[in-house]
């Protein structure tokens, strides 16, 4: 007796697109093609438009004469150099402002930070009223009320203000002694990269001695010495073979000495004092999401505050703090870019500004501009990330 069969019938494959695989694949051929088709017929439109109004392309223009001064150059510079000298002093003037924004802005932020949570009231009140003003001004507002309203408003060069007789500040700039290095001072540097070996090393000998013994060395306090001494008795055993020149007097301006701009103390101003603000909110935020239980037990083995605050608390914060402070690194590099807003010379004002009227050549300068600042963040992204890694908890 035959029994009906309970199984189903085998289904043959259906067509390739109804697969959500391939019909996913098909999609994104579909819309990459059409995509570079797009770039390819802007490209192809730029060209024609440029060669109908007579523009060449090409990075050519950088070997021509540039034929126009820069009030700031940290590399020897004249109008005679080329536009391709004008790239790199617009460079390292963006690189300078930017790594004294970044150092400034970091002191001031993490003091404010932990200042917010102090319990001296009038200190935390005034840590508070910094970041709720600073960060709430735009910051274009506040580059043109440090130039305009703070130092241009300062004296004239023979008015100027004194510090030590030494440093005069004017509507001018700031006028500082210019160091003379003379022979035998190159051993001093040299010292100084010897020191900063020496410390690191210790330092990484410290660790792996307290893991094994549990016994801690002054590590901050021998490496300092180690750092500032080293470079001191070899610059005092050459011979102390530096010489300042102090600015002196002559006519209506100061001969001899460094002169800062004020367009570059009033950029640094403002970039410091805003980004502070942002930092020192992350700071704190960071120090408050590390549990009250750390410090309990800190306190409960009698360390210092001081000491529970470096050693326990900041340490764990770091995880927290580290990813918003590369976002405000970032922030502030970019933000240097509003320099032309007062004519500090960085690379958009004398690349993409001076350069690009006088040569034409929008798309090439543009797109270096854009290359240097995508270059200079992910360089920062990088190194932070690196950072980061070294100072995450490591679980055992």
């Amino acid at each position: 007796m035959l029994r009906p069969s309970t199984t189903l019938p085998r289904r043959g494959h259906g067509p390739l697109w109804r697969n959500p695989a391939i019909r996913a694949l098909i999609v994104q051929a579909v819309l990459f093609l059409v995509l570079a088709a797009f770039i390819g017929y802007l490209v192809h439109n730029t060209l024609l438009n440029l060669e109908a109004r007579g523009i060449h392309t090409g990075f050519g223009f950088l070997e021509g004469r540039a034929g126009f001064s820069i009030p700031q150059t940290l590399i020897e510079y004249t109008s005679d150099s080329t536009y391709g000298r004008t790239f790199v002093i617009g460079l390292l003037n963006t690189l300078l402002v930017s790594a004294l924004g970044i150092v400034a802005a970091t002191i001031i932020g993490f003091l404010v930070g932990i200042a917010r949570l102090s319990p001296n009231w009038l200190l935390a009140r005034l840590a508070t009223i910094y970041v709720e003003t600073f960060r709430n001004i735009p910051l274009l507002v506040q580059i043109l009320f440090w130039y305009y309203a703070v130092l241009r408003a300062l004296p004239s060069p023979r008015q100027s203000l004194s510090l030590f007789d030494a440093f005069f500040f004017n509507v001018r700039g700031m006028v500082m002694p210019d160091p003379q290095p003379l022979d035998g001072f190159a051993a001093t540097p040299w010292a100084l990269l010897v020191a900063v070996v020496v410390t690191i090393l210790f330092g990484v000998f410290a660790k792996r001695r307290q893991a094994s013994t549990g016994k801690s060395l002054p590590v901050y306090w021998i490496g300092l010495t180690i750092i500032v001494g080293l470079p001191l008795i070899v610059f005092l055993a050459t011979g102390s073979p530096l010489e300042w020149t102090l600015p002196e007097m002559a006519g209506f301006n100061f001969r001899g000495g460094i002169n800062i701009l004020p367009e570059l103390l009033a950029l640094w101003l403002a970039l410091s004092i805003y980004t502070a603000a942002f930092i020192a909110e992350i700071v704190r935020s960071g120090i408050l999401s590390v549990s009250h239980g750390q410090t309990e037990a800190a306190r409960s083995l009698s360390l210092p505050e001081a000491i529970t605050l470096r050693k326990v608390v900041i340490p764990q914060a770091m995880r927290v703090i580290i990813p918003q402070m590369t976002s405000q690194y970032l922030n502030l590099i970019k933000n240097s870019s509003l320099a032309t807003a007062i004519g500090y010379p960085d690379l958009v004002a004398v690349f993409a500004g001076t350069t690009l009227n006088q040569t034409g050549q929008a798309i090439e300068i543009i797109a270096m501009t854009m290359a240097v600042y995508l270059v200079i963040s992910l360089t920062v992204s990088f190194l932070m990330n690196l950072y980061n890694a070294r100072t995450l908890l490591k679980e055992r």
